[in-house]
């Protein structure tokens, strides 16, 4: 079973007042500003969607737990047992997110798949690391193009060497992707499909915050 601390991690698609997306956040987080107000939810149901306020989707979930108890996330409280929403909308931010896919560790190890890309075995990523292809002490930069996903053991054997000069090769070039890689991998599951109808290309660089 799901504990209550990881459900209130599960995440939320956040769209602003114009219903573009413009990032993921946590279940706590997305409760808090439906609470206060300042948000409601957005439920997909056969190809349209449905506006709640906190108050209303509380009272359909009494349904949701009945009917459709496995599509959803659950927290329990001292008052009341609800879903926990796929997407909220804000009511006064109209921003879109700038696009362009933020570098950083998350995101490069969803665009490598958490594969190790000199050995391509899969790891957790406690068991993963950044290697920069061509070594910083040698100019090597921070880019996309320069950072791979490195498991332990073959990060020490390449050590400050470029894949050549240590006699290893990569299973695929580094580069830099178009769409937020982890958001990717969030579709490939049945439970966050609905995020497909506010996700098109325009929208594929938000953030996970």
């Amino acid at each position: 079973m799901t504990s209550h601390a990881s459900t209130l991690d599960a995440r939320v698609l956040v769209l602003n007042r114009l219903y573009g997306a413009i990032r993921i956040i946590d279940a706590a987080r997305a409760f808090s500003l439906l609470f206060r107000e300042l948000a409601e939810v957005i439920n997909v149901e056969d190809g349209s969607y449905i506006n709640y306020t906190f108050n209303t989707w509380s009272e359909v979930s009494v349904l949701q737990r009945e009917y459709e108890c496995e599509q959803h996330d659950w927290v329990h409280t001292s008052r009341l047992v609800i879903a926990v929403p796929k997407i909220i909308r804000l009511f006064r931010y109209d921003r879109f997110p700038k696009q362009q896919v933020k570098l950083n560790r998350r995101n490069i190890y969803a665009r490598d798949e958490s594969r190790c890309q000199y050995c391509g075995r899969h790891f957790s990523t406690k068991e993963l690391t950044l290697d920069h292809v061509k070594p910083r002490v040698q100019g090597g930069e921070n880019s996309w193009e320069n950072l791979v996903c490195a498991c332990v053991k073959c990060n020490a054997r390449k050590g400050g060497r470029t894949p050549i000069q240590s006699g290893m090769k990569l299973i695929r070039p580094p580069f830099r992707p178009k769409r937020n890689p982890a958001i990717a991998l969030r579709l490939g599951s049945p439970k966050y499909q609905s995020w497909k109808a506010f996700l098109d290309d325009a929208y594929w660089s938000i953030e996970l915050t």
